[in-house]
């Protein structure tokens, strides 16, 4: 019998990599994205995040036997969105869906985190972040709008390794776990690579001891184990699929 993940950010990059692969393997995907997807909502907003919970217990009432929080934006001109997105969308996203892998016997549970999560952040909007408080991290991002990618990522990230060991989470089977690629080949990203400047910068903030950057199916790879492993013991950890980044800007870290 086929499995049944959810997915947000299905439609393109590496949600749409997952989604393909999981198809492939004969498994039941629920696409959630903007559009063409089985559920089009803006997890940006508190309205379309209810949906999403409401439209995945129409279409999944036995339950999840996994989720991927994979939706998120990374553009300096939209702060309040990006955080919007990425941290309170993901999490809504998480949590909203966790009753509905509790009902499976064995709940798998992913977020896509960042490399940014290792660069500088708005500490202000971090902690209204991991408060819960939309609005004042919302407030405090407009007065830093150049860190909103890298504060959602770390908040992300944050949120995820402080949850997952939490009785609701891990105490129920149900793992959750993160991956946290260094800069892919995506829609989202397309743009970059073509500005010399942007290329210099991201050399920067992701040195690498790989050639050349991963495309989406590499991280899918990663995500496809995260969500159907068989095992109890992989929990709360957000693995670093970055060609290198995190061993160099943190050797002394592990």
């Amino acid at each position: 019998m086929a499995a049944t993940f959810l997915l947000t950010g299905s439609a393109s990059g590496i949600g749409r990599a997952t989604a393909e692969r999981l198809r492939a393997a004969g498994e039941r995907v629920i696409g959630v994205d903007l559009r063409d997807a089985d559920i089009e909502v803006d997890l940006g907003t508190s309205d379309g995040r209810a949906r999403l919970v409401a439209e995945a217990e129409r279409l999944a009432p036995d339950g999840l036997d996994g989720v991927l929080a994979g939706a998120g934006i990374s553009a300096q001109n939209r702060p309040r969105e990006t955080i919007a997105i990425n941290y309170f969308g993901a999490v809504a996203t998480l949590a909203g869906l966790r009753p509905l892998l509790a009902r499976r016997p064995r709940g798998r549970a992913v977020a896509i985190c960042s490399t940014a999560a290792l660069l500088p952040c708005d500490q202000l909007a971090l902690d209204a972040c991991l408060d819960h408080d939309e609005a004042g991290a919302l407030a405090a991002i407009a007065e830093r709008p150049e860190t909103a990618y890298m504060t959602s990522k770390r908040a992300l990230s944050l949120w995820l390794r402080r949850s997952a060991v939490a009785a609701e989470w891990a105490g129920a089977n149900i793992l959750l776990n993160g991956v946290a690629p260094g800069v892919i080949e995506t829609p989202m990203t397309a743009p970059l690579f073509g500005d010399p400047e942007m290329l210099r910068l991201i050399a920067l903030s992701n040195p690498m001891a790989v050639e050349g950057y991963a495309k989406p199916g590499e991280i899918a790879e990663l995500i496809d184990f995260l969500l159907r492993f068989e095992g109890h013991y992989l929990v709360g950890q957000v693995i670093f699929d970055d060609g290198g980044t995190d061993a160099i800007m943190r050797p002394d870290a592990f």
